[in-house]
């Protein structure tokens, strides 16, 4: 079985539907839920930022991870995105094959 992993991308809220069409239309990811709004409470240039964000799951294949941070680093309007990958450790299989089909 390969290795697939679940992408934590926070967003400006107003970009979020927008980035994850572009993950999924350039077979990035196989799906992304878009969370349309998080409170996010960060450290940034030495002071405590507070924002509302959106949050992108995206589930991918680990092999399209440094595809898809260079690609989303280019369309993505922060300095610093945040872009995490969480390893799927098990599954449902059929829904694994599903990811692997669809951008493998």
């Amino acid at each position: 079985m390969r290795g697939y992993v679940v992408v934590l991308i926070t967003v400006p809220v107003e970009k979020g539907q927008e980035l994850a069409d572009f993950i999924v239309e350039n077979k990035l990811g196989a799906c992304v839920n878009v969370v349309p709004e998080v409170s996010s409470v960060y450290w940034w240039k030495g002071k405590v930022e507070k924002d509302k964000e959106a949050l992108l799951v995206v589930k991918t294949l680990a092999s399209k991870f440094g595809q898809l941070v260079e690609k989303v680093k280019e369309v993505h309007p922060y300095t610093v995105p945040e872009i995490i990958a969480l390893p799927i450790v098990a599954g449902n299989e059929d829904y694994l094959r599903w990811i692997e089909e669809s951008i493998g």
